[in-house]
């Protein structure tokens, strides 16, 4: 198969998706912002960005602006035979900058473009050499860098998110599109944080404020368990006895926290694992 280049403006509202295709974005004219699977920065002219096949990647445009945009199937012959070495530029995602010669041949090549565009015959073969020469180049550059490294999950944002929506259906998804990344590469990542998996993070944040409304208010237990999440009553009791060893009625009867203690035990640790309320 055969590579794309494009010129094209990025909307000025954030959008997000992922490809099956490598794709490098190099700004021509204003701005635009980008995160790649938890990897932001912003692109102006000269500059640009890598985002390799099916990473999620949330990209806005600012104002007046224009990008190329340069498509890479797996099978693309800019990527294959004897520059099959190249798809190393799509290990990760990363930010770079064009140096004064590489800026030379964007505009050579944007005027070829314009050239064979304007003439009706923009030959795919021709349009691969062109690639091959920017892939070629920018591989020389970036090979020995390092990789700009992804920035930290913010668990205090997470964290405002998961309350804000505590008495809601959450999923993995949902946490991942607010962390703007992948679930997969998100659940990676969380996990490697946190220790655990997402779903029993949010679980131990419903079971402690579902706790925390036991002690210290009057509420039925039943709005307690809306609140947090539960489906019913009977699914926070269950949830607190495996938790915690009691029901929220005796948690209520201990204002001063005594009986409510965390999951530490393996056995409890894998009790919470199956704590998803039905």
């Amino acid at each position: 198969m055969t590579s794309a280049i494009r010129q094209i403006p990025l909307d000025t509202a954030i959008h997000h998706h992922a490809h099956d295709f490598h794709q490098i974005v190099i700004g021509l004219r204003g701005k635009a912002e980008f995160e790649i699977e938890g990897l932001g920065g912003s692109i102006s002219a000269f500059s640009g960005c890598i985002v390799p096949a099916n990473h999620l990647h949330y990209y806005a445009g600012h104002g007046d602006n224009r990008q190329l945009i340069l498509d890479l199937p797996h099978d693309a012959f800019a990527v294959t035979g004897h520059q099959r070495d190249l798809i190393q530029l799509f290990d990760a995602p990363r930010f770079f900058s064009l140096d004064p010669a590489l800026r030379h041949y964007l505009d050579f090549l944007l005027q070829e473009l314009s050239l064979l565009t304007h003439e009706g015959n923009l030959a795919p073969l021709h349009s691969e050499r062109l690639a091959g020469t920017l892939l070629g180049s920018l591989h020389a550059r970036l090979a020995n860098e390092p990789a700009t490294p992804a920035r930290r999950l913010d668990l205090t944002a997470l964290d405002r998110f998961i309350d804000h929506h505590l008495g809601e259906r959450l999923r993995v998804a949902d946490l991942a599109a607010e962390a703007c990344l992948s679930e997969a590469h998100f659940s990676e990542r969380f996990r490697q944080s946190t220790g655990m998996s997402p779903w029993q993070y949010v679980m131990r944040r419903r079971l402690d404020s579902a706790r925390q409304l036991v002690q210290q208010s009057r509420l039925p237990l039943s709005e307690i368990a809306a609140r947090t999440g539960f489906t019913s009553q009977s699914a926070l009791s269950r949830a607190c006895r495996q938790a915690f060893g009691y029901p929220p009625s005796q948690l209520r009867r201990d204002p001063r926290g005594q009986l409510a203690s965390p999951v530490t035990s393996p056995a409890q640790s894998a009790a919470a694992r199956t704590l998803r309320p039905k």
